[in-house]
């Protein structure tokens, strides 16, 4: 079926007060920043592989190509707004490339505390929606409401290489940046009646390259803003199978969290192999509220 990627007319973010924000999350956790650990409250991530959907094939070779122009920040000049003068990097999960590239991809990479996937596929909708497409499409409309609101905005890639970017670099881009906040947009592959957004935070993480201790607690603020966001703003309901229905869960497996060096979330916007999750990540109206839940609570994060 077609899908409508093209985004409509971009309104301005209206960030909430904090304790809005907050409260559509904050009822049932012991704490914004908290989160559940995996195998607590709610399943773990069904995607054990790279830091999202699992891949199969075979042990790769080759070298990850360099990030084109494309990717940095938008050359266009910017109004000035309340978010001038920060830096935003978005970082849209996988990449549509990923599936002609299955040897690349697999291909081991050091996050730190050890060795993971460069990157994965991405899981899609049952009649074939990718998740790489929609992490694209929501990325392209949250930038442009960063934008309207004088951010400089830097994605991670912008299908402009044939795959990747491997985890570690996407972290690079955000260190590399300074970026005040960096969100990483994805969608989730779990199991029918499994639905709802869930934002990941980075663990106390310490060992080889990666020392998440200065990001934790920015980081969960950042994250807890935009899951009270993201709730009102879509009214889509935090997860029932991950985070004890907090829309919050902090994992400590993510190589694109343990070696960011600036505040960093993970976005699952939905579960998109459920018929109802699916049924609103394939909407565009939906996904251009998905994008503003995401400014909104990236907004609020870098006025207080």
């Amino acid at each position: 079926m077609p899908y409508d990627d093209s985004p409509p007319p971009t309104r301005r973010a209206r960030p909430l007060s904090v304790a809005a924000a907050l409260a559509a999350v904050c009822l049932t956790a012991a704490g914004c920043g908290g989160g559940q650990e995996p195998g607590e409250a709610g399943a773990a991530s069904p995607r054990p592989g790279g830091d999202a959907a699992t891949s199969t094939a075979p042990v790769p070779t080759g070298k990850q190509p360099e990030p084109t122009t494309s990717a940095s920040a938008s050359a266009k000049p910017l109004p000035k707004g309340p978010l001038t003068g920060r830096t935003v990097v978005i970082d849209p999960g996988h990449n549509p490339g990923n599936r002609d590239h299955t040897r690349e991809i697999n291909r081991q990479v050091d996050i730190g505390t050890g060795r993971k996937e460069c990157d994965t596929t991405g899981t899609a909708t049952n009649d074939g929606y990718a998740e790489a497409r929609f992490t694209l499409d929501v990325s392209h409309r949250l930038r442009a409401l960063l934008e309207a609101e004088g951010a400089r905005v830097r994605l991670t890639h912008d299908a402009d290489r044939p795959f990747g970017p491997c985890i570690d670099e996407r972290a690079r881009i955000g260190n590399e940046a300074k970026a005040d906040a960096v969100v990483s947009v994805h969608a989730d592959g779990s199991a029918v009646g499994n639905r709802g957004f869930h934002v990941i935070l980075p663990a106390g993480v310490k060992g080889g390259g990666a020392d998440t201790s200065k990001i934790v607690k920015s980081s969960a603020d950042l994250g807890a803003r935009i899951a009270g966001h993201f709730a009102r703003t879509t009214g889509s309901a935090p997860s029932n199978y991950i985070g004890g229905n907090t829309g919050l869960n902090t994992r400590d497996d993510l190589g694109g969290l343990n070696l960011s060096t600036v505040p960093k979330v993970f976005v699952e916007c939905g579960n998109m192999r459920d018929p109802k999750d699916a049924a609103l990540l394939t909407s565009a109206s939906w996904r251009q509220k998905a994008a503003q839940g995401l400014a909104d609570g990236i907004t609020s994060y870098l006025k207080g």
